[in-house]
């Protein structure tokens, strides 16, 4: 008992707080030792046990859940006066009453919803089309910021509880999966929510452990009923509970705070360790939550707040080849304009012939765009489905299309460049790059 109590310390100090105290080879040096003596000792093993988390022979499908109630989507806005819209709404639900609001992150992943017996786990299903999810509990075994029991003092909610979470890929996590499915010769996933939904659902736990899915609580039930008076009291309550809760959210008296909010995110938003696209305005009251009901596909005590897309399917018209200072030839991709992230977006680097080849892409091709914190937007994938024929393939020059002169690309290098001294792309480069504040610093600072 002591050994699985330390195991699960452990779980919540990495998985739950970011907090860890030893390493993943320690961890696992424990796990070992605790499977070890339940396989010695199988009366021991409980249902909670951290060992319980993978295990069993690959499933052949998932069976249907239906929802105690239904996990709705919610209605979009994207401005400002549109947040300020649903507060006039929420404001005539009321009686004309100001209600108060809960502003969280919104997760980009894919919500579950995880249903306990006297605080044991007891499935995990996802959301289905509203009404109806998979039974994929299993694989949601594997997720260790979900609790495969409920901290003391659960049951006098209810016997049976459902909390709903969002899970995700972290951004690191993310791109090693990537990186490692780029060795192997894969596709790489367009963003983390498609790669957290083709996790959750494989067949095989193992694998899905091997993803390293997160989870955050973002709703309390008790059967098909709201756990407690206010969504803040059910947020706490789900920490409490052992769950790991965003600690990016605010109780707000006003559609002000909420708007202070919204935007105060949007600028931190590429510092999180995790994607998000917007933020979730819920009344806090539940009974209000109840009183205002739904329309046929969104709760009206809701709204997500969108922040401008980071991602937009446009063609590429043509590729040109740009010139450096050092003689770099780089190809660009002139795209059909397309309003991203805030801006319009008509260019993207490709970098160079090895990346042009790994994305399989022509031109004429529709691509999957992103434009993320960096600004720089980047072409993620082709297409395929979109293809006509008539699309064609990009051959670099051999000779520099500013010059004339010869292109020369050495061996093991991913760049070819021009290697003609006199070439007026290079020295206009150059002469920019020189009166450059940074150039100029590091110039001063040497003649001192």
């Amino acid at each position: 008992t002591k050994l699985r109590e330390e195991i699960q310390r452990h779980e919540e100090l990495y998985y739950v707080r970011d907090d860890p105290e030893i390493s993943d080879r320690d961890y696992d040096e424990l796990i070992e030792k605790l499977r070890a003596l339940e396989a010695k000792h199988p009366e021991f093993l409980t249902p909670d046990s951290p060992t319980q988390r993978v295990g069993g022979r690959p499933a052949e499908g998932f069976p249907e859940f239906v929802h105690r109630r239904p996990m709705l989507s919610l209605d979009n806005s994207s401005s400002i006066e549109e947040l300020r819209a649903f507060d006039e709404r929420c404001r005539k639900l009321a009686g004309g009453a100001a209600p108060d609001y809960v502003a969280e992150l919104k997760i980009d992943g894919l919500s579950l919803s995880i249903h306990y017996k006297d605080g044991l786990f007891a499935r995990g299903v996802t959301r289905g089309d509203g009404s109806r999810g998979e039974d994929v509990s299993a694989n949601v075994r594997t997720v260790r910021s979900v609790p495969l029991r409920l901290r003391d003092g659960s049951k006098k909610v209810a016997n049976q509880i459902e909390v709903r979470g969002e899970a995700y890929l972290a951004r690191k996590v993310f791109e090693k999966i990537n990186a490692e499915r780029e060795e192997e010769g894969e596709p790489r996933f367009a963003n983390p929510r498609n790669a957290a939904a083709g996790a959750i659902r494989q067949l095989d736990p193992a694998m899905v452990a091997k993803r390293r899915l997160d989870m955050f609580a973002y709703d309390v039930l008790a059967g098909d009923r709201k756990a407690f008076a206010t969504h803040w009291e059910a947020l706490n309550w789900a920490e409490r509970a052992g769950f790991r809760v965003n600690e990016n959210r605010v109780l707000c008296k006003s559609i002000e705070e909420v708007i202070e909010f919204c935007n105060a995110m949007e600028v931190k938003r590429d510092d999180l360790g995790y994607e998000i696209d917007g933020v979730v305005v819920k009344v806090n009251s539940t009974a209000l939550q109840d009183q205002f009901g739904a329309t046929g596909k969104a709760p009206r005590w809701a709204v997500a707040y969108k922040y401008a897309a980071r991602q937009a399917t446009t063609r590429v018209n043509d590729i040109v080849v740009q010139v450096g200072r050092t003689g770099a030839l780089t190809p660009v991709a002139m795209l059909e304009p397309v309003q991203l992230g805030g801006v319009t977006v008509s260019r993207s680097t490709l970098h160079n012939e090895d990346e042009i080849a790994r994305l399989g892409l022509r031109i004429g091709d529709w691509v999957l765009i992103e434009r993320g914190g960096d600004v720089i937007p980047k072409v993620l994938k082709v297409v395929e489905s979109k293809r006509t024929g008539k699309e064609r393939k990009f051959r670099l020059p051999t000779s520099c299309p500013v010059c004339g002169g010869r292109v020369s690309r050495p061996e093991g290098e991913a760049v070819s460049r021009c290697v003609a001294a006199d070439c007026p792309a290079q020295l206009i480069g150059r002469l920019l790059h020189f009166a450059s504040r940074r150039a100029m610093r590091t110039l001063r600072s040497s003649i001192n």
